[in-house]
């Protein structure tokens, strides 16, 4: 499953959907959805979705489950991105995005991640640098691979 940002605050893969305004009551939203990674997705027509969710039943409630966990993510991303270093917001990053994928592999640029975290492509240089140098990753344009998840997840540079 490919993985989606919606507007730079929320990683969607395998796990979720794109367009909770949608059951929410708003016909709009002010955000956008990128692919970030390659996959497969499913698309569901409007009028179908609604008709389930409108049912009160098991979609409705995996639904608004769902949209829980997402504002949760959000909610995480904003204190991570405040109170935690450049190498702990990409460690953090890293693991949320491999977590939608099939592979340690992932194939995306410094710009991209940059992006995503919300600085500069050299703090991404440098940052890769660092984990390369702490065996935590193999780091080469565009293709991050990283070695043992579980030793990111508790990196300190």
């Amino acid at each position: 499953m490919e993985k989606w940002r919606l507007g730079g605050i929320a990683g969607v893969g395998n796990e979720g959907v794109v367009g909770i305004s949608l059951f929410m009551g708003g016909d709009t939203t002010p955000s956008r959805a990128t692919v970030q990674t390659a996959g497969h997705g499913y698309r569901l027509k409007e009028r179908l979705m609604m008709e389930e969710f409108n049912r009160a039943g098991p979609m409705m409630r995996l639904m608004l489950r769902y949209t829980q966990a997402l504002i949760t993510q959000m909610s995480q991303t904003a204190v991570c991105n405040r109170h935690h270093s450049m190498e702990q917001q990409m460690c953090r990053w890293l693991l949320s995005t491999l977590d939608r994928l099939p592979s340690n592999e992932l194939v995306m640029t410094q710009e991209l991640i940059a992006s995503m975290l919300g600085v500069r492509r050299e703090g991404i240089t440098e940052t890769a640098g660092e984990l390369q140098r702490a065996g935590l990753i193999s780091y080469r344009r565009g293709h991050i691979t990283v070695f043992e998840p579980g030793r990111l997840g508790s990196a300190r540079l």
